[in-house]
């Protein structure tokens, strides 16, 4: 998708992942190729995929002092998988521990959502696999991002331009995603179109509730239960609405054209009702 958008002459200034997603942002900016992006992923999944089952993650609708507050008043595995929003906080740990603190957070009020996930990403459970993470991505080579990536782990773009090491990817794995400080980054840059590629556009509405309403357009690739090209081409109108400078010799190319002559007679500018 990235690629199809970079062909129409729409190239981000700035991009940004959540978890997974990170992978395919720094290698549209270029921190290490398509083929080694794919090596790391697979890699990844092979490994968490070894981990013994029994983890889950929710996702705790309060703010993240909350939840920060009830998981240090209780000793146990659980911990802070992703910041999503001002009142959107995952936790990830055991799922016999994790449905406790649920119970703990509904008698106080807040709501929660279990995710649909195979094991308890960015938690402890996490643990035994980082150091062969780490030495598998060692062998690969990264390079310094072409374009801004705002980090998962930091919230912003991080200094330097050999931020992107076996050791951040290790890291990136564990940790939690501060996804709310990385769209305050970009927005404080003064960008204000967002434009998600993805299956359907779930990072646009987490996106949508970090800012201010109508502060900022989000524009999806692709929808769930919508036809495809159509949602990508309004998607692609309304950037071209808001003065981006679409190629659209690129965007013909796939397909057969030919000029036709038009009627040279003058058009008939009698008014009448429909």
């Amino acid at each position: 998708l990235a690629e199809l958008w970079k062909s129409w002459g729409i190239t981000p200034s700035v991009v940004m992942g959540h978890s997974v997603g990170e992978y395919v942002a720094a290698c549209v900016a270029g921190v290490f190729s398509f083929e080694d992006g794919l090596k790391l992923i697979a890699e990844r999944a092979r490994l968490m995929g070894s981990m013994p089952p029994g983890g889950t993650m929710a996702a705790v609708l309060t703010d993240k002092e909350t939840v920060a507050s009830v998981l240090s008043a209780r000793v146990g595995m659980v911990a802070v998988a992703g910041i999503n929003g001002p009142a959107n906080t995952v936790i990830s740990g055991p799922e016999a521990e994790v449905d406790a603190l649920l119970a703990e957070f509904k008698e106080r009020g807040v709501k929660s959502i279990k995710l649909s996930v195979s094991h308890a990403f960015h938690s402890p459970l996490m643990d035994p696999m980082l150091d062969a993470f780490e030495q598998f991505a060692s062998r690969l080579t990264f390079n310094a991002p072409r374009i801004p990536v705002v980090s998962n782990l930091y919230g912003r773009v991080p200094d330097g331009t050999s931020a992107f090491t076996a050791n951040y990817w290790r890291n990136h794995l564990r940790e939690a995603v501060q996804f709310v400080d990385g769209i305050k980054t970009i927005t404080d840059l003064g960008i204000t179109t967002f434009v998600e590629a993805g299956p359907q556009a779930t990072l646009s509405g987490m996106g949508a509730r970090c800012v201010a309403k109508d502060a900022a357009t989000w524009l999806p690739s692709l929808a769930k239960g919508q036809d495809d090209w159509q949602v990508i081409l309004r998607s692609l109108q309304s950037l071209y609405a808001a003065g981006a400078n679409v190629d659209w010799k690129s965007f013909d190319a796939p397909y057969s054209r030919a000029r036709v002559s038009l009627p040279r007679y003058p058009f008939a500018k009698q008014r009448h009702w429909l």
